[in-house]
């Protein structure tokens, strides 16, 4: 059984039933045309749903993101070339097997993304949504089957635990179940906006840009006096900020391009790195708590709304002339203006500032006065890692943490790659289909 169907969970699933093994696949979220339904409506002005967002619901968190396909792991098995192949397979644009930085787009990847499962049921998979892991029976160590939201127990031994960075709930019932979990360092900060002509005047040289170029992209990063790294994160040119809150009371925001990058901003979470010890709190879930703080702040400060913040009122430290008067933000949901200063605990945004002028000599205008932040970014990677062995096993026998939400990737490519890993893995206990790392 395959918890989640994120990207781990999915190409997990993929594999193992193209494999003839029939996995079952739960999902606590909806189908993602069903899922972009309610995601829409809440962006509208709509009530949040916690089981339907843009971090709950089939293919991820990733669905509702520029739809990078880049990854710096190491691949010498040769699985991202194999992920990719499957992407296109189901209808992503074939470019993305030979450009550098390969994107879908959301658009284009929710499409994608059905069809994918349309195959694995093809095969003799199953995918059930609406269906949430409350618990696990347990005997001698080892995983004999998943309670599940419905009141009904799936007997299993080999379950993949590919529930995503937001799965808060989840995390802390697998604590008091015993599965062995730590703190991991992350980053927090804020979304900046800028005009993407500008970024394409800065990074091409000519203004405008030709046609044949495609929307400038960027990467930045630096070292705060305090040590601390501060670096832009999932870049999106011609994109929007979105509101990708999961639970009440807390606000969170995420970027997302289409297919085309054809919006008039372009984002990046500008973050900086925390660790354990400054979270205030001991213990594994440490690092939850610390983001809930932050969103709830962010929550206040706007009434529910993103809130939104020009560079030049967010610090003293800001330049003025490369972006003028009246930039607006893209947003997908509703915003408002709002004091983000008090959002970020002192010493990050600190670092925040630090970095803003450093990119601003790499980039002319970067740390204008007319920039847009909206916060607060707290979901860049998950606050906790669910350890396993050399077997990919946790000291739950026969439970396989995966992807990003256990603390092994960091992105669609390396969640993918780890979630084919898991299943070779599997595969190997009765009858392997590939090489094994």
């Amino acid at each position: 059984m395959i918890i989640g169907t994120g990207p781990a969970g999915l190409f997990c699933g993929y594999l193992l039933a193209k494999h003839g093994y029939r996995p079952i696949l739960i999902e606590r979220g909806k189908r993602v045309d069903e899922r972009s339904k309610d995601v829409e409506a809440f962006w509208a002005g709509g009530v949040l749903d916690p089981e339907s967002n843009v971090s709950f619901g089939e293919g991820g968190a990733g669905t509702f993101s520029d739809g990078k396909l880049n990854t710096l792991v190491k691949d010498p098995l040769g699985r991202s070339r194999e992920a990719l192949s499957i992407f296109v397979a189901h209808g992503a644009q074939p470019q993305i097997l030979y450009e550098a930085k390969p994107h879908i787009g959301t658009d284009v990847l929710t499409g994608v993304i059905g069809r994918m499962r349309d195959q694995i049921e093809a095969w003799g998979g199953q995918v059930r949504f609406g269906l949430r892991a409350d618990g696990f029976r347990i005997k001698e160590g080892r995983i004999e089957g998943i309670f599940l939201s419905d009141g009904s127990f799936q007997t299993c031994h080999d379950v993949v635990l590919a529930i995503g960075h937001s799965a808060r709930d989840t995390f802390l019932w697998l604590e008091k179940a015993g599965v062995a979990m730590e703190a991991k360092s992350f980053a927090v900060g804020l979304r900046v906006e800028h005009p993407q002509k500008m970024i394409d005047s800065l990074q091409y040289g000519v203004s405008p840009r030709s046609k044949f170029l495609p929307p400038a992209p960027y990467k930045v990063t630096a070292r705060a006096q305090d040590g601390r790294g501060v670096y832009s994160f999932c870049m999106c040119p011609g994109g929007y900020v979105v509101n990708a809150s999961s639970e009440p009371g807390r606000l969170a925001v995420n970027g997302m391009s289409y297919s085309g990058r054809d919006g008039k901003n372009a984002n990046s979470a500008i973050i900086v790195s925390v660790t354990p010890q400054d979270f205030g709190q001991e213990g594994p879930l440490a690092g939850i708590e610390f983001q809930r703080h932050l969103e709830e702040k962010a929550f206040a400060a706007a009434k529910g709304e993103v809130p939104v913040q020009r560079y030049g009122d967010f610090s003293p430290y800001a330049t003025a002339g490369r972006i003028p008067d009246g930039f607006e933000p893209c947003i997908r949901g509703k915003w408002r203006y709002a004091d983000l200063s008090a959002v970020l605990p002192q010493n990050v945004k600190i670092a925040l500032e630090e970095g803003m002028a450093q990119f601003g000599r790499i980039l002319a205008g970067f740390d204008d006065k007319n920039a847009i932040l909206s916060g607060v970014e707290s979901r860049t990677s998950s606050p906790v890692r669910i350890l396993r062995d050399e077997t990919l096993q946790s000291n739950i026998r026969g439970l396989y943490p995966c992807g990003e939400g256990a603390g092994y990737a960091g992105g669609i490519m390396s969640a993918a790659m780890d979630g084919m890993r898991v299943a070779e893995t599997i595969a190997a206990k009765y009858a392997p289909f590939h090489a094994q790392a």
